[in-house]
């Protein structure tokens, strides 16, 4: 099959394809041109995925798989399916070829599509095994987490138990399964799951107006992302990622790739994932513009959005694990974690090096940690205080609603460290900690170390 997509096509196209009783396995190759084009202006890049025979409406209920532009070739059978896609009997009736025209050049994007069917008796189907919900944790304390990771489910070049070990080694306690569209990476981490090792399962759900993390649904829970913010249609997916029992975590809200800047508002957000892989200067403008929203959730006494960090990875050299979020649960369960999540009772660092402890304490001796409200008097002195291990050289700051109050001599170099300083509620509303590596030049701050939720300062309401 061939076709030609011009420029401004629709962000989904999809070629039918009849499939007539007796087939066992559908084998699918593609291929586009790419024409050189002027600089700044971009090229031919196409997607790819498939719906059977219960068609492609938005919900996802005739959905097979999708591998994004990561693969050029895919199969599906009873037994078996390429990654990225599920396998299952290959139906009579007219199933679909998606093709997402990412990018288009000027001259158009001429595509071929090259099916092969072939006929026999299907194998028999495996039944998915998950991961359990529970690890062996160490009752409530800090648990380690990635909540954003991709395998060769989607765009990666790790295998899970790749991706297992890299975790166990960078010393986390939980990930996430968070591939791009598509849930067939979900029958695949049991054997990666241990009693040292909790792996929740979700989605990076990946539209052309921002993607989402989908942190920690039920096993096959597929969420759909054809659709843009003018649609008006994202509210129906985050509630279904809650109806599965998962977060709504927008990623990477600034980063600059084609279709990666988050435009559906934070409304549906549990979480926001603020530091992405390396740090980078959109993540300290998506630090800046979350510190903004803590700002207005004060003034509009409404709930605040917690923040998380977690890695991306995809490959080598990516690690996994760096950042990653630092959460205080009752357990290493899948429900504990949300909930600290949730609640906003962690912390974000670059790696297991790096250990926190923040904390502010009021007259009588009240107290509160990270994600907490010390509920004083307006005028009560206040003492904050953050404990600190394994980060040489890097230089403390405490940020409030007026901006860095602040900024500590640099810790020694064996990387341990106590910072505290004095306030009231009445001039700080809330205090958040940051450390941060000596800057290289000038008078801009140096990047990430760590940084925590806040603490928030006086009583709810004033």
């Amino acid at each position: 099959m061939r076709g030609t997509l011009p420029p401004g096509s629709p962000d989904f196209v999809y070629v039918p394809v009849e499939v007539p009783a007796g087939v066992r396995e559908l084998r699918v190759a593609y291929t586009y041109d790419r024409p050189s084009v002027p600089a700044g202006t971009t090229g031919n890049a196409l997607d790819i995925g498939v719906f059977d025979e219960r068609g492609t409406g938005l919900g996802g209920e005739g959905f097979r798989g999708w591998s994004g532009g990561a693969r050029t070739e895919f199969f599906i059978r009873a037994d078996e399916a390429t990654p990225g896609y599920l396998p299952g009997p290959v139906r009579e009736g007219t199933w679909h070829i998606a093709l997402g025209p990412y990018t288009v050049a000027p001259q158009g994007l001429a595509y071929e599509i090259t099916i092969t069917l072939t006929y026999g008796e299907p194998g028999e189907a495996a039944r998915p095994v998950y991961p359990p919900e529970r690890a062996r944790g160490r009752g409530r304390a800090w648990y380690r987490g990635d909540c954003h990771l991709h395998s060769w489910y989607s765009d990666g070049r790790r295998t899970p138990a790749e991706i297992g070990e890299l975790a166990r080694a960078a010393g986390l306690d939980f990930i996430n399964s968070s591939e791009h569209n598509t849930h067939s990476a979900h029958a695949h981490w049991a054997d990666v799951a241990g009693d040292d090792l909790l792996v929740l399962l979700g989605e990076e759900v990946t539209t052309r107006n921002g993607h989402v993390v989908a942190l920690g649904t039920d096993p096959g829970t597929f969420v759909d992302w054809r659709y843009r913010a003018r649609d008006n249609r994202f509210g129906r997916f985050a509630r279904q990622i809650r109806r599965a029992g998962g977060l709504v975590v927008p990623a990477h809200p600034h980063a600059t790739c084609v279709g990666c800047n988050w435009k559906f508002g934070f409304g549906e957000a549990d979480a926001i994932e603020v530091w992405n892989g390396p740090y980078t200067p959109d993540d300290e403008v998506a630090l800046a513009d979350w510190d903004s929203m803590l700002v207005a959730s004060v003034r509009d006494g409404r709930d605040w959005i917690p923040a998380m960090g977690s890695s991306d990875a995809h490959r080598s050299p990516d690690a996994v694990g760096s950042p990653q979020t630092v959460v205080l649960a009752d357990d290493l369960t899948r429900r504990a974690i949300q909930e600290g999540i949730r609640a906003g009772r962690s912390y974000v660092a670059e790696s297991a090096r790096v250990t926190l402890a923040f904390r502010a304490t009021g007259g009588r001796g009240e107290h509160a940690g990270i994600g907490e409200r010390l509920a004083v008097g307006r005028d009560t002195p206040v003492t904050v205080r953050l404990e600190v291990t394994g980060a040489p050289r890097c230089t403390v700051r405490f940020v409030t609603d007026q901006g860095v109050l602040h900024t500590s001599a640099p810790l020694p170099v064996a990387g341990s460290g106590t910072v505290e300083w004095r306030t009231t509620p009445s001039y700080a509303a809330y205090v958040r900690a940051e450390l941060r590596h000596e800057a290289a030049a000038g008078p801009l701050p140096g990047p990430l170390a760590a940084f925590t939720n806040p603490v928030f300062l006086g009583r709810a309401g004033g």
